[in-house]
């Protein structure tokens, strides 16, 4: 059975299965419902949930390292909430063989093939993971200071902090690179590894997009050069600074740009881009579980457009597996926004040229 085919049957069924898996890891251990109770169980469940999920996207993209890579993060995320690596992998153990029994014979040796390679490697994987905010990098420090500004619930210091970089002569575009981008990253890491809670992950992104709006006088105004560019995310993906960076990149090298945000339909994305006359579409994904999505929006807009748009795509999930972008149908990949704008120059040259 084709791996795309076996993703499918397994999104059709992922609260089934994993209900499956919670059985029988709970069977097998009895002692684990009365350490554990009801909520336990829940979360069991809720876990299983997101494997097989992360699992179908792998094999719709017919890329088994999509799954290794979320194990690996598991192994990060679960191991700072004290579950050890050998219940993950017994869990996914329990996984593979409810899968084998409740599949068609002809997909075991597809599940196999993914599962069996992300436990094969899951004692490799790390258990903490490095800084994203790099002593490397320039401006390092203002970085450092503007994330903890924003941690401690400071924004208007750290919306001073930036305001004052850019009196000082430090461009707009470094700021976005070596502050906000590896800010966000850092504040990634530090929810994966338990330090901060979902609401301090929001605090912090809402607040980075309030002041990257104070920096707008300094990115529009300048001349354009015709070429117009609309940025929005997978659907259901909630993860949107990254797409709007991007637009104000663009914006920085004279493009026009129609940020779109989150959640937006598909047939209201396709009218924007025939209203707007696009030129490049930009689309972000953050979590893995998105991937097959954003290729079913690129497959439409393919038809819809008949070659004549060029398509780049940029989020995590690209960053992680080599080619993936090439998988989904995409024109090119962007590791981050100044990225973007040399991938989007390429594909699309200005008025005249």
């Amino acid at each position: 059975m084709p791996s795309r085919q076996v993703g499918e049957a397994l999104t059709a069924r992922v609260q089934e299965l994993a209900a499956a898996v919670v059985r029988c890891h709970f069977d097998l251990h009895p002692a684990l419902a009365q350490a554990y109770g009801a909520s336990g169980r829940l979360r069991c469940s809720e876990d299983s949930a997101y494997h097989i999920k992360y699992l179908a996207e792998a094999l719709g993209v017919g890329q088994p390292e999509l799954f290794a890579d979320y194990v690996a993060w598991a192994k990060v995320m679960l191991a700072a909430r004290k579950i050890a690596a050998s219940d993950l992998a017994e869990n996914l153990r329990v996984l593979w063989d409810v899968l084998v029994a409740e599949l068609p014979a002809d997909a075991q040796a597809t599940i196999a093939r993914y599962v069996g390679a992300a436990l094969e490697r899951i004692q490799q994987y790390p258990n903490e993971l490095t800084d994203e905010i790099r002593d490397d990098e320039p401006h390092y420090q203002l970085a450092r200071r503007y994330l903890q500004s924003l941690l401690r619930g400071e924004r208007q210091t750290a919306s001073r902090l930036i305001m004052d970089a850019v009196g000082s002569g430090i461009p707009v575009q470094e700021l976005y690179s070596f502050v906000f981008e590896r800010s966000q990253q850092e504040i990634g890491r530090l929810w994966q590894l338990n330090r901060i809670s979902v609401a301090h992950e929001h605090y912090c992104t809402a607040a980075t997009q309030l002041i990257m709006a104070q920096l707008y006088p300094y990115i529009f105004g300048g001349e354009k050069t015709g070429r117009h560019a609309v940025a929005a995310c997978a659907i259901g993906e909630l993860h949107e600074l990254g797409a709007r960076m991007i637009c104000d990149f663009l914006e920085m090298d004279g493009w026009n740009t129609t940020y779109l945000g989150a959640n937006v339909p598909l047939r209201d994305l396709i009218r924007m881009l025939e209203e707007r006359g696009a030129g490049l579409l930009a689309l972000s994904a953050t979590m893995t579980f998105h991937i097959n999505d954003l290729r079913q929006t690129i497959e439409t807009v393919r038809k819809t457009f008949e070659g004549k748009l060029k398509i780049v795509v940029g989020g995590y999930a690209f960053r992680r597996v080599e080619n993936l972008w090439r998988e989904i149908g995409a024109d090119g990949f962007a590791r981050d926004a100044r990225q973007a704008v040399t991938v989007a120059s390429q594909l699309v040259r200005p008025e005249g040229q």
